[in-house]
């Protein structure tokens, strides 16, 4: 028979391996996310023609402090990603998504991207277009879905009459 001063340790024990994975595996999570938004704003930098000086400056973060954002090393706050944003000219919304804030909506980022980064349009022509967008892919996708799944096998004999 066991010890109650046994069987706490080893409880205790179980509970700290528990504990630590979990923290491991929040540390790699969060650490991939850093990466991936990083890398969205190096990308959207680059094809607006920016340094990475200019873009601090337009955004009001120190240069040292976007770079660490860029390499993943920084994890950014929702007021510092719509300080990037406005910096590189984009929704805020596209980088909250990127950073894991908001879900992603239905389509490909790169289209998303295409028609928040449009200049000739108004925020309210945007969100109309994105909304249409969001649900020709939805569709899309459910007729997709629809076509790949087996048609349903008849089981009585009035079904295949």
């Amino acid at each position: 028979m066991q010890r109650p001063t046994e069987f706490v340790r080893e409880q205790v024990s179980t509970v700290k391996e528990t504990v630590a994975t979990a923290a491991a595996e929040a540390t790699q999570v969060s650490g991939t996310v850093g990466s991936h938004v990083g890398e969205f704003i190096r990308t959207q930098r680059g094809a607006a023609q920016v340094s990475l000086r200019e873009l601090a400056r337009s955004a009001g973060v120190s240069n040292p402090y976007l770079s660490q954002v860029e390499r993943g090393l920084r994890k950014p706050s929702a007021e510092i990603l719509s300080q990037i944003a406005r910096g590189l000219k984009i929704s805020a919304e596209t980088l909250y998504e990127q950073a894991g804030i908001l879900d992603r909506r239905s389509g490909t980022a790169g289209t998303v991207a295409a028609i928040r980064a449009d200049e000739a349009l108004s925020e309210r022509h945007k969100a109309v277009l994105l909304e249409l967008y969001e649900t020709y892919a939805r569709e899309h996708a459910a007729r997709a879905t629809r076509e790949q799944s087996p048609a349903p096998t008849p089981t009585s004999p009035e079904e295949t009459a």
